[in-house]
């Protein structure tokens, strides 16, 4: 088999100074922050007696979302957050109901031993019904203590209004930044509603 070789534009690449080429100024300079850090006050944080407060932003443990309105999980067992997890950590089945959402989940189980809290089952639920929680400290003396099943994930919705709202920010400022991309290359457009783009009307 033949290896081909392609030559470097050399107006792309740069000639490194003798200094540059021994690494020596670089090291200084890494040397000169850590030396400076040393001098900076230190911050204890006296865990877990004390405890952090993360944002809303922080992508804590999975939990499911119960309207306390009616007391029923928002979950419908669309099954997307299961297929969309890369660690397989999410098990869903479904089951009928005589609500008016027509389907619930009769077993909704989490393993939080392959969890990576990536948060991908929360971009893709389209009922807001799994969102990352402010809890992360999880500890377990058995594997089986790590499953958690549907009635340890349900959390009423007003104990994580800062998540939820946080997601409506985050969405609405993704859905303006897309029309905003489509609309310099298609013309003017207005701003995005319920994930569609109207075209302004000449």
């Amino acid at each position: 088999m033949a290896i081909r070789i392609t030559q470097v534009d050399p107006k792309l690449s740069k000639d490194l100074n003798f200094w540059e080429r021994m690494y020596l100024p670089e090291i200084l300079k890494g040397m000169a922050y850590t030396f400076k850090q040393m001098f900076q006050p230190t911050f204890t944080r006296q865990y877990p007696e004390e405890q952090w407060i993360p944002p809303a932003s922080f992508r804590g443990r999975p939990v499911l979302v119960l309207e306390e309105s009616t007391g029923v999980e928002r979950c419908v067992a669309c099954g997307l957050c299961a297929r969309v997890c890369p660690p397989l950590a999410i098990f869903v089945q479904a089951d009928e109901t005589l609500l008016e959402k027509e389907r619930r989940p009769a077993i909704f189980e989490i393993n939080m031993l392959r969890c990576i809290f990536c948060g991908f089952c929360e971009e893709v639920c389209p009922e807001e019904a799994i969102v990352m929680s402010q809890e992360y400290g999880l500890s377990f003396t058995d594997r089986s203590q790590a499953k958690f099943q549907k009635e340890q994930l349900l959390i009423p919705s007003a104990q994580l209004k800062d998540r939820l709202d946080f997601l409506h920010e985050y969405k609405d400022a993704e859905r303006n930044r897309l029309a905003e991309q489509v609309g310099k290359v298609t013309g003017p457009h207005v701003p995005m509603v319920d994930s569609q783009i109207i075209p302004v009307q000449p």
